[in-house]
């Protein structure tokens, strides 16, 4: 693929490259034949046009991811969502504004499991002339969290898929797409950053794994909290960080230890009885003039399933709430969601053993169409999806309780949720015991939201929303489900189109664990969705 950019024109060619990784090689797909793939640096304000073009054998879209596309989901990129996938040897120009945001974002693959490899970063400067609410960094840099499988991934998850089973963990996490010295063949496939003492630097962490929520930190050198999913936030410091797949962090570190190499390092973290990769992706934070003959030592990351750590690390996370940057959050409330996460099986007489994995929200698995749903809502098409989602489940039980394999009677469908311009909404997502509780970290297209509220069991109605932040809670666009637990979230929907919401489990998603949104046109022509762009992708 190949990208082009106005103020930030971008050309993009989606490729095919060998690669070898943990001595193995194999080709993979890329944007410009690099991996991670290149960054787009833009500023507030920007307008962004990025051409694709696709050379890989697979057909494929993009998203950029957290990028609000205001009226302009034709930009957003999901397939069979906001558009049709480029075909092989097509093109599509995806052209939108940056607008009211900055910060650090991302853009990936938006189609099977091409996200593995086929991402990179957005950094969104403030305006000319604005300074950050922290101070000026000496020199900043990216750190892209991913993961690498020695197979062809698409090959595997294809075949798991046939057999009803769920595909092999990775082989190795990555940092900048370099697993680190602790792995067979890599001490060349290492990020190494160099440093000056006494210098601060601003690292622009993503998580663009496709299955992990991943602890960070840097051996001895403290990090501090500034920034989430493009929103400043209220400073802290922490020795790691949590980061969930799809969200981004930006941290200040000061270079203020002794002179040395040190290992930053990433593993994931997982309270459930799933399997995971639980061996740890290195790079090194090097001060200048060390040699490298200096053997780094390594951060003390959090246990694997330390969950205290985990929730109280997103209790110290809050916006700035200042006159500059408010946290406007809605006070009042016009339609109330309630969302159960849950797992199961269902027939499937090819599989290995019968059956095969399901998610569903509601009781509802979601069934991807072959027209994308924004040219099916903006041309009124029948018969490709209802408007009929449940805003809570049909049966309530003990969500949390002991583990339920009983099946419910999961319903398969096309079931969207229709929302009223400008209205605002409160969704809570409520993990359940459906074979298992486990972690879901959930993105909404189109919008940020607050994170009002969290806790672990079932969320009371009655009792919990009296312990909601309606004051500074943190606002992003991917928020984490605790294990058992919920979330409760609140957004003013102003963004007219179809909005996908989805798991970011790349697993949980591809077995249906997705929904969208419908959020009508406003009541003037300029408060609708924007034109159908020439170039869109057939169906």
């Amino acid at each position: 693929m190949a990208f082009h950019l106005i103020t930030s024109s971008v050309f993009s060619q989606v490729q095919v490259k060998n690669v070898s990784r943990l001595c193995h090689a194999k080709s993979i797909v890329t944007v410009n034949g690099r991996f991670p793939g290149p960054t787009i640096y833009v500023r507030e304000g920007d307008r962004v046009v990025v051409n694709v073009t696709n050379h890989a054998q697979y057909n494929m879209s993009i998203h950029w991811h957290g990028v609000k596309q205001y009226r302009n989901g034709w930009a957003d990129g999901p397939a069979y969502i906001t558009q049709c996938p480029i075909q092989t040897g097509s093109s599509y120009t995806y052209d939108f504004n940056v607008t009211g945001q900055r910060g650090t974002l991302w853009w990936h693959a938006h189609i099977l499991w091409l996200r593995a490899t086929v991402y990179g970063a957005i950094v969104i400067m403030p305006k000319q002339g604005t300074p950050f609410p922290f101070p000026q960094p000496h020199r900043e840099a990216e750190i892209i969290l991913g993961e690498w499988w020695n197979v062809d991934v698409e090959e595997f998850v294809k075949k798991a898929n046939n057999l009803g089973l769920a595909p092999n963990t990775s082989d190795a996490h990555t940092i900048n797409g370099k697993p680190g010295p602790l792995f067979p063949c890599s001490e060349k496939h290492t990020f190494v950053m160099e440093v000056e003492q006494g210098k601060t630097y601003l690292l622009r962490i993503i998580n663009a794994a496709l299955n992990d929520e991943l602890f960070f930190a840097i051996a001895g050198h403290n990090l501090t909290v500034v920034e989430v999913d493009a929103v400043y936030t209220k400073p802290f410091t922490t020795q790691a960080i949590l980061i969930a797949p799809g969200q981004t962090t930006n941290v200040l570190v000061q270079a203020n230890q002794a002179s040395g190499r040190y290992f930053m390092a990433t593993r994931p973290f997982m309270d459930a009885p799933v399997p995971i990769d639980k061996k740890e992706a290195t790079g090194i934070f090097q001060y200048i003039g060390i040699p490298n003959t200096v053997l780094p030592s390594l951060p003390q990351l959090p246990a694997s399933n330390d969950t205290s750590f985990a929730l109280s690390y997103g209790k110290k996370l809050k916006s700035l709430n200042t006159p500059n940057f408010p946290a406007n959050v809605p006070l009042k409330v016009d339609r109330k969601l309630f969302y159960t996460i849950g797992f199961g099986k269902e027939s499937c007489p090819t599989c290995l053993n019968g059956t095969r994995f399901v998610a569903s929200l509601n009781n509802i698995s979601f069934e991807m169409p072959q027209v994308g749903l924004l040219q099916a809502h903006y041309f009124n098409l029948k018969g490709v999806f209802k408007t009929d989602f449940p805003d809570r489940p049909q049966t309530p039980f003990n969500y949390t309780g002991a583990p339920l394999t009983a099946n419910l009677g999961t319903s398969t469908g096309t079931r969207l949720s229709k929302i009223a311009f400008n209205s605002t909404v409160e969704l809570v997502l409520q993990d359940t015991n459906l074979l298992t509780v486990e972690t879901h970290p959930f993105h909404l297209h189109g919008y940020n939201f607050f994170v009002v509220g969290t806790g672990i069991g079932n969320f009371d109605p009655a009792k919990d929303p009296a312990k909601y932040n309606l004051v500074d809670p943190v606002e992003r666009n991917t928020v984490g489900v605790p294990t058992g637990g919920w979330t409760a979230i609140r957004f003013r929907a102003d963004n007219p189109g179809v909005w996908f919401m989805h798991c970011h489990l790349e697993l949980h998603t591809g077995w249906g664990l997705k929904t969208a949104f419908v959020v009508e046109d406003g009541p003037g022509s300029d408060q609708s969705v924007l034109p159908v762009p020439k170039d869109l992708p057939p169906c």
